[in-house]
C-alpha cells in the first residue's frame, strides 16, 4: 500500500479515500499506521476533514492522542500548520480549548482527573504554538482560555463533586484511625509500674517499635486528615486541576 501511495498526486490520494484512511487512525491513535503512511507519503501531513477543514494536528489534539500528536510535530509543516484555522475559525489552541466526549473513553479514573489531563493538554499546545494566537477570536469572538472555561464548565462541577465524596470517605476513614492510634498511644501494653509510674516493658525492643511506630502512624494519619480537609476547602478553579 506505501508502495502504490509514491507514486500518487494529492487529486489521486482523495479520490482514492486514502485521505479518509488516515484521518480514522489519526483520531483512533493508531500511531504505527500514521507512521508508515508518512514515511511513503509525507504530503498528507497536509490533508484535512472536509466536513470541518480540521487537519490531522487539530484532529490528534482533538481528541487527545498525544503518540500521534508527537509524531505530527517532528514534521518541517508543524510551525505552517499552527497558523491554520477550521470552518469556523478556531485555532489549535481553540481546538486544544475543546472538550470532545471522546476524552472520557480513557483510562484516567475520576472527573477530577479527567479535568487535569484536559488542563495539561492546554498547557501543552499552549506552550508550542505561536503567542499571535493565544488572544485570537473565532467565528463566535471567542478567545482560546474564554473557550476552554465555557467547554469544560460542567467538567469542572464533576470534578468538583467527585473530589468532594472521594475527600469526604478518605476524612472519615482518616478520623477513624486518628482515633485508634490516639487510644493506642494513651492505653499502653502491659500498664505501668506502681512505684514509679514508668510503662512495665520500657526497657523492652519490642515495646520500642509498638511506641515508634505508633507515633508514625498518628502523625502520617493527622497530616493526611489535614490534607483532605484542604481539600474540601478548595476552590475548585481550573488551574487547581493541573497540581493541587
Amino acid at each position: 500500500m506505501c508502495q502504490v501511495l509514491q507514486g500518487l498526486n494529492f487529486q489521486q490520494l482523495e479520490k482514492g479515500k486514502v485521505i479518509e484512511a488516515i484521518i480514522k487512525p489519526v483520531k483512533e491513535g493508531r500511531v504505527e499506521f500514521v507512521t508508515e503512511i508518512l514515511k511513503a507519503c509525507p504530503d498528507l501531513v497536509w490533508c484535512a476533514e472536509k466536513s470541518t477543514k480540521r487537519d490531522i494536528f487539530m484532529l490528534a489534539v482533538l481528541h487527545r492522542q498525544d503518540e500521534v500528536f508527537r509524531l505530527l510535530c517532528k514534521s518541517p509543516a508543524k510551525n505552517p500548520k499552527f497558523a491554520v484555522v477550521d470552518l469556523d475559525r478556531n485555532t489549535i489552541l481553540h481546538i486544544a480549548a475543546m472538550f470532545e466526549p471522546s476524552a472520557r473513553s480513557n483510562t484516567v479514573p475520576g472527573a477530577a482527573f479527567l479535568m487535569q489531563r484536559e488542563v495539561q493538554w492546554y498547557k501543552e499546545v499552549e506552550s508550542i504554538v505561536p503567542p499571535s494566537i493565544l488572544n485570537s477570536s473565532n467565528a463566535n469572538g471567542k478567545r482560546p482560555r474564554e473557550f476552554f472555561t465555557k467547554s469544560h464548565k460542567e467538567l469542572v462541577k464533576e470534578g468538583e463533586k467527585w473530589m468532594k465524596g472521594t475527600a469526604s470517605s478518605c476524612t472519615v476513614v482518616a478520623a477513624l484511625i486518628v482515633t485508634i492510634m490516639f487510644a493506642a498511644a494513651i492505653t499502653i501494653p502491659g500498664g505501668n509500674k506502681q512505684d514509679s509510674g514508668l510503662p512495665t516493658f520500657l526497657k523492652e525492643k519490642v515495646f520500642m517499635v509498638f511506641i515508634i511506630s505508633d507515633a508514625l502512624s498518628l502523625l502520617s494519619t493527622s497530616t493526611s486528615l489535614l490534607l483532605f480537609l484542604g481539600i474540601l476547602t478548595s476552590r475548585y478553579a481550573e488551574e487547581d486541576f493541573l497540581k493541587s
